[in-house]
């Protein structure tokens, strides 16, 4: 399962996908779909067709996010975090052969394609670092077997 936590940034944009949808996109795409019904035969019309797809699309995201926002647990930062990875830290590691990865541990719900310095506080890496400090190691469980990491900085977004 997973955790239902989110950082203040991750809620916001949510809140503004769901208002987006509701507001802006919705009443767009329902407008061209009631145009391409009044045309006739709905069955040969390809913008009929698409849009009604696209409307139940919208409408299908708008019903989770209303299902999600209520249920998620904003974690604010606290001074007593403060050296310590917790929820919200940016965190940036290294392992022996030098490698250097940043990323910053947030909520489930905030990892989307382009943002690729984002890990899932359910994640394993995620994991391994909680309650970490710096210059302690993390042994991370992978498929390929046990690996090390150093914590190099930590850093947290004072919201």
């Amino acid at each position: 399962m997973k955790t239902k936590l989110i950082t203040l940034e991750g809620y916001n944009k949510l809140r503004l996908e769901h208002d987006y949808l509701w507001k802006e996109k919705r009443p767009e795409v329902t407008k061209i779909v009631t145009w391409a019904a009044s045309l006739g035969d709905r069955s040969e019309n390809a913008d009929y067709t698409f849009n009604k797809r696209l409307l139940r699309q919208i409408d299908r995201r708008v019903r989770y996010l209303r299902k999600l926002l209520p249920e998620l647990k904003i974690v604010y930062y606290a001074p007593e975090q403060e050296g310590k990875v917790f929820f919200g830290a940016t965190v940036e590691i290294e392992n022996d052969a030098g490698d250097i990865k940043t990323f910053k541990i947030v909520g489930p719900e905030e990892i989307y394609d382009e943002r690729k310095d984002y890990i899932s506080i359910d994640s394993p890496m995620a994991r391994a670092l909680l309650k970490k400090e710096v210059d302690d190691e993390a042994v991370v469980s992978t498929p390929q077997g046990d690996k090390t990491w150093y914590i190099n900085k930590i850093t947290y977004t004072k919201d």
